[in-house]
């Protein structure tokens, strides 16, 4: 069987739960050879081998945490020559984004980005996207050289299947152009205690409806109750009622969890833009002509102020 390459996303060895939904999904194109780069690459290797993986490639270079970008091209292009895969998968964020294009341009290939499924075809694998502002649903086989896809997170289950793991040293000559673009300084990001948006399983979110910054207080407790991320509109990102980090739209973050809350939200193409893939969508609004129940799988036509509480009282009380 043809061997996949799968980018990994981790954080100092930690691998991040979209790297084992692409895992799950390279094993039905291929037998997955991880790419771990970065300080503490060895160490995702036992996660990877239980997610599937047969092979784990490693590189701990100093180019990589010192400089933008450009170094992993460079290692994910080396992995790429060693092992002459079927197809190079990466999940979905701005940075790999960047990789993937340019590693695509490097080897002469075809590119897919924010696929949402991928399966194997007569033609090479074939990949499902959400696109013109998840209007439409199509089905893509990349038709020049090695397909490179980047694969939306929550768009596959994470499912353990034991493999090999085999941990090899990756061999990596950087490029002139890795040294381009130095880190000069990091600052923490600080912590919520929720879960980051694009990976949540569950997403509550606020909109105009809102009203105001501080009222913003019951969506997040809405949120803290069911262990969700929160989210926003751009109107009330705008107005500045919340972080431009937490907006779900086509000009923000595009989400696509389990279960997706929009209160307060009118349901403007912008926002279903990136939050329509969403698996069960429930809306609150007190218009009940508002675009956002088009969308909706069950849908509240009542003012945010009295239902969101009584649901999360609720939440608490079926939990306690």
């Amino acid at each position: 069987m043809a061997e996949v390459l799968v980018y990994v996303d981790h954080v100092d060895g930690a691998v991040r739960k979209p790297t084992l939904e692409v895992l799950t999904l390279a094993r039905r194109i291929g037998e997955p050879v991880a790419v771990a780069l970065g300080a503490g690459a060895a160490a995702t290797a036992a996660t990877l081998a239980e997610h599937g993986a047969v092979k784990v490639l490693t590189n701990e270079s100093a180019e990589l945490a010192d400089y933008l970008v450009v170094p992993k091209v460079d290692a994910l292009q080396a992995a790429y020559e060693a092992v002459s895969p079927a197809a190079v998968l990466l999940p979905t964020s701005a940075d790999t984004k960047e990789i993937a294009a340019r590693l695509a341009l490097r080897i002469g290939s075809g590119i897919i980005t924010d696929a949402i499924d991928v399966e194997a075809g007569t033609d090479g694998p074939v990949a499902t996207q959400s696109v013109f502002a998840a209007s439409f649903t199509t089905k893509s086989v990349v038709s020049k050289g090695t397909p490179v896809i980047t694969v939306k997170p929550n768009s596959a289950p994470v499912e353990a299947a034991p493999a090999a793991g085999a941990v090899e040293e990756l061999a990596v000559t950087f490029s002139a152009l890795a040294t381009g673009t130095k880190i000069v300084s990091r600052t923490p990001r600080q912590s919520t205690g929720r879960p980051e948006l694009t990976e949540a399983a569950i997403v509550v979110s606020g909109g105009r409806g809102v009203n105001g910054a501080e009222n913003f207080a019951i969506i997040e407790a809405l949120a803290d109750s069911l262990g969700a991320a929160v989210g926003a509109s751009r109107a009330a990102v705008d107005a500045g009622w919340y972080p431009h980090t937490n907006q779900v739209g086509q000009t923000g973050k595009s989400v696509s969890p389990q279960l997706y809350i929009a209160n307060g939200i009118s349901g403007a193409i912008q926002h279903r833009a990136g939050m329509q893939t969403s698996k069960t969508i429930v809306a609150v609004n007190k218009d009940a002509e508002a675009p956002i129940f088009e969308l909706a799988d069950y849908g509240v036509v009542g003012d945010l102020f009295q239902v969101v509480p009584q649901l999360t009282e609720e939440i608490k009380t079926r939990k306690g």
